[in-house]
């Protein structure tokens, strides 16, 4: 198995890529201002059926905004978010996905952990991608071919040391089919595993080479493709869960240093098939 991106970049009009790259970053700093000044503060959901399944205002009212501004910027590009149905996604040729407050349940109590995820995708993946990580200040950006940064400053994976930590996430009705066995065998390997409740920032983590690697058994589109973006132009390596290469895949996602993503990719298909 290779471990190391066989896809070609698949060229975009350079036109489109800066334009969309200059709105997306504004539409992050809009966001991490909105979240900064409501975080816990009187949030609440619709129903407290699950945490996962939470809507606030805050989502309405960024989800908005982006359209607005979307729309009036790109109006042949489709604006997709978790009213939409997936099946959409097909169907076009580019699409804007997003996120407005990615992990929604630590929003509401105030924990320090959230993000706005936005991302222009076509049929390869990712092209724009932004994540706005308020409680950090931070704003992550990348675009196809052009690199990943941070608050401008350029990061790429190679020079840091590979951590120790593992990232994931649980599925909307509680842990993932091997969980706790992927857990195990990490801890065997020296590796703590983290659940910090927000998909997006969990992939960062790896693209900014604070984790070794994201695990995310079950996702949306619109919780990870910003941050995909970023992944894929730091040098990270993105598999499925059989260890293909996949921009997006449907069905699990790794994201991981290059240097680990065989080792973890096993502990993941031997902890679902016991």
């Amino acid at each position: 198995m290779t471990v190391l991106s066989s896809r070609p970049a698949q060229p975009v009009d350079p036109g489109l890529v800066s334009i969309a790259l200059e709105i997306a970053g504004r539409l992050a700093n809009d966001a991490s201002d909105v979240i900064m000044a409501t975080a816990g503060r009187g949030a609440r959901p619709d129903d407290d059926t699950s945490p996962f399944d939470w809507v606030t205002d805050t989502d309405r009212t960024l989800e908005r905004h982006t359209r607005r501004v979307l729309t009036a910027e790109f109006p042949d590009i489709p604006v997709l978010c978790e009213d939409v149905d997936d099946d959409v996604a097909g169907d076009v040729g580019f699409r804007w996905v997003v996120d407005p407050v990615d992990g929604t349940a630590n929003y509401v109590a105030g924990v320090p952990w959230c993000a706005y995820s936005l991302a222009l995708v076509d049929r390869w993946g990712p092209v724009v991608g932004v994540v706005a990580d308020p409680y950090r200040a931070q704003i992550y950006a990348a675009a196809r071919g052009r690199g990943m940064r941070a608050n401008g400053t350029p990061v790429k994976l190679g020079d840091q040391a590979v951590s120790s930590i593992v990232c994931t996430e649980m599925t909307r009705t509680g842990p993932w089919p091997g969980m706790g066995e992927f857990i195990s065998r990490a801890a065997l390997a020296g590796t703590g595993v983290r659940v910090l409740g927000s998909k997006a920032l969990a992939v960062a983590q790896v693209a900014l080479g604070h984790a070794a690697a994201a695990v995310l058994h079950s996702y949306h589109e619109w919780d990870v493709a910003g941050a995909v973006a970023l992944a894929v132009e730091s040098g990270a390596v993105v598999l499925d869960r059989r260890g293909e290469d996949a921009p997006l895949p449907v069905d699990g996602l790794l994201v991981a240093m290059p240097e680990v993503a065989e080792e973890v990719l096993e502990w993941w298909q031997s902890s679902m098939s016991r």
